[in-house]
């Protein structure tokens, strides 16, 4: 069975025809890769963040807002483009995957520091929240309670197609058009409630991820694997937390 999943980085094409090695890749190597990567981008989260908190002491909110544009910006783009040499060149995940980390950490960092300014506290309970999801939807998977069929797997690449592209529609419109989007996601009844399914596809993702991985240890992928399906598994996690950060402000809205 060919493998597959809604995450780019985790595409099908990457497993095929994969190299003969004598030290195939591993669940654990994995996960400790992946640790590492949330390690690196904790790190630069960290530290932007006191950024933040350094120049709004001195020069005011405004100040440390102003200040972390650079950061969400220059974020931002550095991930986007090792992301993107991640899952074009696996092989060179061992070097990019860590790159992606701090960069996306740098980014996150900036993001979470301009919603923690407008709702107090919200930044942490989006954490809570992420390592929560993290934690229940491994124990599903795990626990065999949720069962990664092939109706599954389709379902929760349609679904994640469709929010990708409400995304791009909505940029779309608000960036050449006068057409007014920010009822999808400027707080009230319905931007709540697509955050509500919006996270709920991102967590069955989880799964997807974690299924994927299981299935390529199974079939002996190379070490260099493990760098690989380790970033994979933080794109889904970093969109998750940006998620859950929206739903909270929508809340709070």
């Amino acid at each position: 069975m060919a493998l597959r999943s809604h995450n780019p980085a985790l595409r099908d094409k990457v497993f095929q025809n994969l190299p003969a090695t004598a030290e195939p890749m591993t669940l654990n190597g994995t996960l400790t890769r992946a640790g590492l990567l949330l390690v690196l981008m904790l790190i630069t989260g960290a530290w932007t963040w006191h950024h933040f908190m350094l120049t709004s002491a001195a020069g005011g909110i405004p100040a440390g807002l102003q200040a972390m544009q650079p950061f969400m910006w220059g974020g931002l783009i550095v991930g986007l483009i090792f992301a993107i040499a991640s899952a074009f060149k696996p092989n060179w995940s061992s070097f990019t995957a860590p790159v992606y980390a701090l960069a996306e950490g740098t980014f996150l960092g900036a993001i979470s520091a301009l919603f923690e300014v407008q709702y107090h506290g919200i930044v942490l309970q989006a954490i809570m929240a992420s390592i929560g999801v993290l934690v229940v939807m491994l124990f599903l998977y795990r626990s065999g309670i949720i069962k990664v069929t092939q109706k599954f797997r389709m379902g929760v690449m349609a679904a994640t197609g469709g929010i990708l592209l409400l995304y791009l529609v909505s940029w779309g419109l608000s960036a050449f058009t006068s057409v007014n989007t920010s009822i999808l996601f400027a707080g009230g009844t319905l931007s709540i409630l697509i955050s509500v399914f919006v996270v709920c596809i991102a967590a069955l993702n989880l799964v997807l991820d974690f299924d994927l991985i299981e299935r390529a240890t199974a079939q002996g992928a190379p070490k260099y694997m493990e760098w690989y399906c380790a970033f994979a598994l933080m794109v889904t996690l970093v969109w998750l937390y940006l998620e859950l950060l929206r739903l909270l402000a929508n809340t709070r809205r």
